[in-house]
């Protein structure tokens, strides 16, 4: 009967452990994917054909709870990503360096864009 219990007690916390690591935050990996396909399908990135470089994602910095992730387009304007690293909630900046412009551009739900 204790081995029973014990068996059962393992099986459980092996269980356990597996259904955590599916709802646990958002990985730098996961927000650097799940930005990138929010920018692969909301932007045109014909422009980046020729020369890619003047198109990207990439990690910027980040926080104890948020990871930053750039996008910048090819007209030399930057989209700043502020993703939630709990919940995935991200908001949006966008910044004209050419104009010293900088305003929210709304926010989205990254978990939405990850496969």
């Amino acid at each position: 009967m204790r081995r029973i219990v014990f068996v059962s007690a393992i099986i459980m916390l092996m269980l356990g452990g597996c259904r955590k690591s599916k709802t646990d935050g958002i990985s730098a990996k996961m927000a650097l994917e799940g930005v990138s396909n929010y920018c692969h399908s909301e932007f045109d990135w014909s422009a980046a054909q020729e020369n890619p470089s003047i198109m990207y994602v990439a990690m910027g910095d980040s926080t104890e709870t948020e990871y930053k992730v750039v996008f910048r387009s090819y007209t030399g304007a930057f989209t700043y990503f502020y993703v939630d690293k709990a919940s995935g909630s991200t908001r949006m900046v966008e910044f004209v360096p050419a104009l010293n412009i900088e305003s929210e551009a709304g926010s989205i739900n990254l978990r939405d864009y990850l496969k």
